[in-house]
């Protein structure tokens, strides 16, 4: 049976603009890998979403960010300029336990906030059972 998973979240872009240079330098640090920052540069609009798409992937995991880390979910810019997502460590491992290998992402954001989509689908790996 396959199995489907989602996640959604939504961010004010200017939480991110209104955030001390120290704050807002450990923030990039502690969320978003090396290449990531790379790519979005400092685009508030970027950051937010890219954001809201992390949390969306954790959600789709099942687990929020605690369990995972920020940078074990990485956001990518591909070819077109679309998301594309790269799991690292525990969010890996959680993924192919849920049995998730088919990943979509979808960024969008207004003058004010960023949303991103995340849909994950799958067959349950042989030993566990699918969630509701």
């Amino acid at each position: 049976m396959l199995i489907l998973r989602s996640g959604v979240d939504l961010v004010e872009i200017q939480r991110l603009a209104d955030l001390k240079p120290a704050v807002r330098a450990r923030f990039l640090l502690r969320v978003y890998t090396p290449l990531e920052r790379d790519q979005m540069g400092e685009s508030n609009a970027s950051l937010a979403g890219r954001f809201a798409a992390k949390e969306a992937v954790a959600k789709a995991l099942g687990c929020g960010i605690g369990a995972v880390s920020w940078q074990e979910i990485e956001i990518l810019r591909g070819p077109q300029g679309q998301p594309e997502l790269c799991l690292h460590g525990e969010a890996q491992r959680r993924a192919a336990e849920l049995g998730l290998d088919t990943w979509s992402l979808s960024i969008s954001h207004s003058q004010t906030h960023a949303v991103a989509l995340a849909v994950a689908l799958g067959m349950p790996a042989a030993n566990t059972e699918a969630g509701p």
